[in-house]
């Protein structure tokens, strides 16, 4: 059986009918949507009575986590108050670049709330970041930032 196509452009006519394929099939994709990172201010009077729920950051244990931001300044020092009858609760507190200040477990008192005591080396804002421990317990808390001295 004869080509229909001169053997010196058969190259060509493979080339084309490849490339015609590929943009045939081709289906356009939408980018996905970002997730935009938005701590939660911290109300004025550095209280808050929440939940922390599953639709909260996975903590890649297979928990969540719920972040506040606060402003501070140099020399502050502060107690971080957590406590919940839901879930053994864990408080960090982060500068706003994700690196770990302080955290803290469980409470002087033998519970499982946890408080936290920090001193402040350089303004700006920080991050309180609320969270069960190692487990996917969700459920309502209290937390409470207190200014103790500043420098």
């Amino acid at each position: 059986m004869t080509s229909p196509f001169p053997p010196r452009l058969k190259p060509l006519w493979l080339v084309f009918f490849a490339c015609m394929t590929v943009s045939l099939s081709a289906v356009p994709v939408k980018a996905q949507n970002a997730t935009v990172y938005n701590p939660i201010p911290l109300p004025a009077n550095n209280e808050v009575s929440d939940t922390l729920s599953e639709k909260d950051i996975p903590t890649g244990d297979g928990g969540f986590a719920r972040d506040y931001l606060i402003k501070l300044n140099a020399g502050d020092q502060i107690a971080v108050d957590l406590a919940s009858e839901s879930f053994d609760t864990i408080v960090m507190l982060m500068a706003k670049d994700g690196t770990v200040v302080g955290q803290n477990d469980d409470g002087p008192d033998g519970s499982n709330n946890s408080l936290l005591f920090a001193r402040i080396k350089d303004s700006g804002d920080y991050i309180i970041r609320v969270r069960a421990f190692g487990e996917t317990a969700t459920g309502a808390f209290q937390l409470k930032m207190t200014r103790l001295k500043s420098l």
